[in-house]
């Protein structure tokens, strides 16, 4: 087994997931958990993220992240522990990757060249998420609880308003 072959050894459940992944949920050390948009591609899951697309915090920089994947019931059928490497606009993986994950974007302005061209100069961060060797967590190795957080702290805020009437309302 060759060494390349050897770094993206696999269970079969984790290579019928990657192959069915449109959304991953990513926790990066430090960070939580975070659904993020993904194109499965030779065994790994490759992620845009940066200006003008999804937010990944801390995934560009990291060399090792958790992934979970979900099945078609929605339910949680495997997580599994990736090396994170970026792909840089120039090289030969980039040729190959940024078009291909640039023709699956939804609701993109312009063309898939178009965007490859805006991700490289805008700096956007295309990475690769390799399976790790060992064994991920699958069926009954899953935990039990549903992970749920609480939400975020956001400056966001809805104003209060003062409800709708019909009529007047009498004060006694």
């Amino acid at each position: 087994m060759s060494d390349e072959a050897e770094e993206r050894a696999t269970t079969p459940l984790v290579d019928e997931a990657l192959k069915k992944a449109a959304v991953a949920w990513v926790r990066v050390p430090g960070g939580p958990a975070l659904a993020l948009w993904c194109v499965p591609l030779d065994g790994t899951l490759l992620v845009v993220s940066g200006p003008g697309e999804q937010t990944a915090p801390g995934l560009a920089e990291t060399a090792e992240a958790e992934v979970t994947l979900r099945g078609d019931h929605g339910g949680r059928i495997v997580t599994w522990s990736a090396r994170v490497s970026r792909i840089t606009p120039g090289g030969d993986d980039w040729a190959t990757a940024a078009p291909l994950v640039a023709g699956k974007r939804l609701n993109a302005s312009g063309s898939a060249a178009d965007l490859v061209s805006r991700w490289a100069a805008d700096g956007c961060a295309l990475t690769r998420l390799t399976p790790a060797p060992g064994a991920p967590l699958a069926g009954a190795s899953l935990p039990d609880d549903s992970l749920a957080e609480p939400p975020r702290d956001t400056p966001a805020a809805r104003p209060a308003r003062k409800p709708f009437r019909l009529h007047r309302v009498r004060r006694r």
